[in-house]
């Protein structure tokens, strides 16, 4: 059990460190996971792979993942009734979860 009078440890969770801030890093830096998981995801349901880009962009403290896919593709990455662009949405939301931001993903034409 540890006192109030104790010292400071380095690398103590429990403690705060004045040095470092959390907002010197825009959150569209931050969506490392997200980005390679829709990345990862899209190149393996395309057939064109090489045509798969997706760009970052932040709005309103949301990070935005703009998903490009060639013409012939955009039917497998949208899925019937939606589904598949539903559940790379969970996937995606789960990665920026991991990374602390939260992400919307918009399949762009």
């Amino acid at each position: 059990m540890s006192d109030v009078h104790d010292e400071y440890v380095a690398g103590d969770v429990n403690t705060i460190d004045g040095d470092e801030s959390e907002e010197d890093f825009s959150n569209a830096e931050n969506a490392v996971t997200a980005t390679a998981v829709l990345e990862y995801i899209a190149k393996s349901l395309a057939e064109d792979p090489s045509a798969v880009s997706v760009d970052v962009s932040e709005r309103q403290g949301k990070v935005v993942l703009s998903l490009s896919v060639g013409p012939g593709d955009m039917g497998r990455v949208i899925g019937r009734r939606g589904r598949t662009a539903q559940a790379i949405r969970a996937l995606v939301g789960a990665a920026g979860a991991r990374d602390g931001v939260t992400t919307s993903v918009d399949i762009v034409d």
